[in-house]
């Protein structure tokens, strides 16, 4: 029977295996938003952050996961009354009292927490007069900001609607001191686009580390790129192709109408199924990220 027992033992062999990474969370903050959360910034002070839904935004000590405190509550008594719902939250870079949000109007609320415990009252209101003669059914829908961002340096915000992106001096309400349109071909497409819910993608826009530049995601896996200085835009691609080693991105063009010349697409052609809704740049170098679906691609300025 020894010599049986024996005969059994299985000796372990070591295989190779390629290398997984797992997150496991440090703390949960749970049960203080009833809608999805569209928006976590963290502050300034490096001790507290915001969270933001369709209805709410709630302050956090990083250190404590049982309770918030409400800072921002639109919600009417009667739900019927709703006409606005929040679409985006961030902190001040450097004023750790001073937060923004956008709403799905095309407008946006600068609170300071000083003045109020709840911040009902916004300290400034930013929005673009509307062209009377422009307005059509879709104005209330492309007009919804998906995204607003400050500059590193706090002097500037941007936001991102679904036809253009617009940089805001946080000393003038009244309107954008910039204006750049990332795919206004799709203007005449804008019927389609709200059959098949396209019209409703929430894209991200991200500046620069020097705020020279801004960064936002289009269609066709097109990703939109703005110099503020020189007012020099380009459309690029990110694709297998692109993403090889040593490969340099090409300029991309979209044809609107007539001749189509051989680098450019027809806009017809655009598949709307590949999109990129979030992209980050570097905070120093200039090293960008696109997520396009379900692939995530990195790059980086050429290197001699």
């Amino acid at each position: 029977m020894l010599l049986i027992f024996y005969s059994l033992q299985m000796v372990p062999i070591l295989k190779p295996m390629d290398l997984m990474v797992e997150a496991s969370p440090r703390r949960i903050f749970a049960n203080a938003h009833t809608y999805h959360i569209n928006s976590i910034s963290v502050n300034s002070d490096h001790e507290t952050y915001l969270s933001a839904d369709d209805l709410r935004i709630n302050l956090w000590h990083l250190e404590i996961t049982e309770r918030s405190f409400n800072i921002v509550d639109i919600k009417p008594a009667n739900m019927e009354e709703l006409t606005e719902v929040i679409t985006a939250a961030e902190f001040h870079p450097h004023q750790c009292n001073v937060f923004v949000y956008s709403s799905s109007k095309g407008t946006i609320r600068l609170c300071d927490m000083r003045s109020s415990a709840l911040c009902d009252r916004h300290s400034k209101f930013f929005e673009e007069p509307e062209d009377p003669s422009s307005r059509s059914f879709f104005s209330e829908i492309i007009s919804s900001i998906s995204d607003v961002k400050f500059s590193h340096s706090g002097r500037y915000m941007m936001t991102r609607d679904y036809l253009s992106v617009k940089v805001w001096d946080l000393n003038m309400e009244s309107r954008p001191v910039e204006t750049h349109q990332v795919h206004e071909y799709l203007r005449s497409k804008l019927c389609s686009l709200y059959e098949n819910d396209c019209i409703f993608d929430k894209f991200e826009c991200c500046w620069n580390g020097s705020d020279s530049a801004i960064m936002t995601g289009s269609y066709n896996n097109f990703f939109r790129m703005f110099d503020r200085d020189t007012r020099r835009d380009v459309t690029l691609e990110a694709s297998r192709e692109s993403s090889k080693p040593r490969a340099s991105l090409k300029p991309r063009k979209v044809c609107t109408g007539g001749k189509r010349k051989k680098d450019e697409i027809s806009v017809d052609s655009l598949d709307f199924n590949k999109k990129i809704l979030h992209t980050a740049w570097h905070p120093a170098d200039n090293v960008i990220a696109v997520a396009a679906t379900n692939n995530l691609y990195i790059f980086q300025d050429k290197i001699n």
